[in-house]
């Protein structure tokens, strides 16, 4: 599988407990690739809050010591807005593929955000599938890109 993200490093994969199980499903989806990663939790179905997981793969991938991260939650839309908070991410909200292949080809996105109860189950792996084997396009894209950052 060719991917634009550096697979010698581990991915990074959290949830909280509405996502939880479509996290132990993109485990598992992972393992079979025989890719590398760190589940940052959550570890039940037990109600937990989105930023405490969020933050941390944040803060993986923004070292650079993580290939991209993938962020589950009910809707998406918690854990996407937590991890784009940190500079270096760009957290994109996919639920479905094209908008996956998309948010990688034009936004250069490195953390892909899945709305658990809005996605069917097998789409998330299809989802990290495309991102991690999309590239980004660069050209005009780059330039806006570029324009994101706060700082």
């Amino acid at each position: 599988m060719h991917s634009p993200f550096d697979l010698r490093k581990p991915i990074a994969i959290g949830s909280d407990h509405a996502g939880y199980e479509y996290k132990e499903d993109l485990i598992s989806f992972l393992e079979g690739k025989g890719l590398a990663f760190k589940d940052f939790g959550t570890h039940s179905k037990d109600s937990v809050d989105y930023p405490d997981f969020a933050h941390p793969v944040a803060s993986a991938v923004e070292s650079g010591e993580y290939a991209f991260g993938i962020l589950l939650c009910g809707t998406a839309n918690g854990v996407a807005i937590t991890a784009n908070k940190h500079q270096g991410i760009r957290a994109a909200l996919c639920w479905g593929e094209e908008i996956a292949k998309v948010v990688r080809q034009h936004n250069d996105a490195n953390i892909i955000c899945i709305p658990a109860r809005f996605v069917r189950e097998g789409d998330a792996e299809k989802m990290v599938a495309l991102f991690m084997t999309t590239e980004f396009e660069g050209g005009r894209h780059a330039a806006r890109v570029n324009k994101i950052a706060c700082a």
